[in-house]
């Protein structure tokens, strides 16, 4: 596995606040293939219950779902490639802002992954480091968020916040989120 620096430097470099969704340089047949072999190693561990999804519109690519029975660990397993830089990261729940998703991953089981992810020309950054504050030059939800309420405030409409929910986008927002 690289080293925790290296991969934020590698998130760095990614970061192209004109291409939010794929790189400029974009190999979409690649990123099938990368998918089709992470899938592939999911299905061969976990057996036939995995199941896949694409995104549209995302900086995400594809996820694949092991559900909680075939894991057995007592709960459920994802894995999700982004267009940016051949990233993967996994987790368990049922996504990486869930609860414990970063922190219940078997060691064993990231061992493997970057394994897998290696073979298949990917690259496993750890979702704990993906959980860090973003400060890139991308904008986020969270700047389409403040533009909306200056927006609401400038029309004397009414603006609740109570939901208390944080306003600090991360690095997870950047490559594997809608844009």
């Amino acid at each position: 596995m690289q080293s925790r620096d290296r991969l934020r430097t590698l998130l760095r470099v990614y970061d192209d606040p004109r291409h939010l969704d794929a790189p400029r340089d974009h190999d979409a047949e690649a990123t099938v293939r990368r998918f089709t072999r992470l899938a592939e190693a999911l299905e061969g561990r976990f057996g036939p219950s995995c199941r896949t999804g694409l995104f549209q519109d995302a900086s995400v690519h594809g996820v694949v779902r092991v559900p909680t029975e075939a894991t057995g660990l007592g709960r459920a397993l994802w894995v999700e490639l982004s267009n940016f830089g051949r990233f993967v990261t996994a987790g368990t729940a049922s996504g990486w802002d869930a609860p414990g998703a970063a922190t219940d991953l078997p060691a064993e089981y990231v061992t493997w992954l970057d394994g897998v992810c290696a073979a298949a020309g990917c690259v496993f950054v750890p979702l704990d480091l993906l959980l860090e504050p973003y400060d890139g030059p991308s904008p986020t939800w969270a700047d389409e968020d403040e533009a909306l309420v200056r927006a609401l405030e400038a029309a004397g409409e009414p603006v609740d916040d109570e939901d208390g929910e944080d306003r600090t986008p991360v690095w997870a927002d950047r490559y594997f989120q809608w844009v």
